[in-house]
């Protein structure tokens, strides 16, 4: 299976999405932030990147989804900001705190091509949502020079679906988060409004865009939709009825990372019960409602494997 965004190359339309996307910054609205600003001219908006694109780091990465990884790795470029602003981000240095550096957009696709050589099963745009004009712009430039493998739209799922579009047949796995039920919850901690409204259309406009995630005869993800849902204390993102919405509204075959690594980071303490760990009990309890909810596909990054339900 050829990387969807070939066909786009061939006709001329991966140009031309860029260049819309690149437009589009002249008066910012690339995220549901709508933030209006100037950023080719420099202003700043909620995300903070301005003129040219920021990158944090970039490598082969083994501790992705098993999917992802291989036996390659996952080729990650950590984009720098985010359009969300978690108060227990695990990446709180870079999100947060802008640690990268601005790189030029001839840099960002020789990233792409050097991950390619390393031999990485994918391209893995981490936190892309706001730079995805500069990713568009790299693409063309890597394309031509030879880029041939998946790429992962890695982001926290407050997108907006008139950027989605312009990525339909471009990207080819879709990795959102869900992170939360209740509006007045994400507000607090994430700093988004209507974020489960927003993250509900984004992920469909994804699944009608690509489908449920199909892998090779390597068990190495080629296409599709891959969900992540971070389990905080106290059932603060409402795991159980993000898991129910899945499984009805997207597929029983979504495949789902339920995820049991939260641990205070950032401003974490400032917010009980976030100023602690997840029990085993709390994540046990999210994979029962999983299980319960009928998703028949989840990954348990524990045991570096999947687990296939077949029910």
């Amino acid at each position: 299976m050829e990387p969807l965004y070939l066909s786009l190359h061939e006709k001329g339309e991966l140009k031309e999405r860029a260049e819309e996307a690149f437009s589009r910054m002249e008066a910012c609205n690339l995220c549901p932030h709508e933030c209006g600003v100037n950023r080719l001219a420099g202003e700043a908006g909620f995300c903070r990147v301005t003129e040219g694109p920021m990158v944090s780091s970039y490598g082969a990465h083994f501790g992705e989804e098993q999917p992802l990884v291989g036996f390659g790795g996952s080729g990650t470029i950590f984009f720098t900001y985010c359009n969300m602003a978690c108060v227990y981000c695990q990446n709180w240095e870079i999100s947060h705190l802008g640690q990268g550096d601005v790189i030029s957009i001839e840099e960002l696709a020789r990233m792409m091509l050097a991950l390619q050589a390393r031999g990485c099963h994918n391209i893995n745009f981490v936190t892309p949502t706001h730079q995805v004009a500069y990713i568009l712009k790299a693409l063309v430039i890597a394309v031509e020079k030879g880029l041939r493998i998946p790429l992962v739209y890695n982001c926290g799922g407050y997108e907006s679906l008139e950027t989605l579009k312009l990525l339909d047949g471009v990207i080819d796995i879709y990795m959102p988060d869900f992170k939360y039920w209740d509006e007045k919850t994400a507000l607090k901690l994430s700093k988004v409004p209507h974020y489960p409204q927003i993250a509900r259309a984004a992920i469909k406009e994804m699944h009608r865009q690509v489908g449920d995630l199909e892998l090779d005869d390597n068990f190495i993800a080629k296409k599709g939709l891959l969900i992540r849902h971070l389990v905080l204390p106290e059932n603060l993102a409402g795991t159980p009825e993000i898991l129910k919405w899945i499984a009805s509204e997207i597929s029983p075959h979504t495949y789902v990372n339920v995820m049991d690594q939260y641990y205070p980071c950032g401003d974490a303490w400032k917010y009980p019960p976030l100023d602690r760990r997840l029990t085993k009990e709390e994540y046990e309890e999210a994979l029962r409602a999983a299980r319960a909810a009928g998703l028949k596909r989840l990954d348990d990054r524990r045991l570096r494997a999947m687990i296939w339900l077949d029910l």
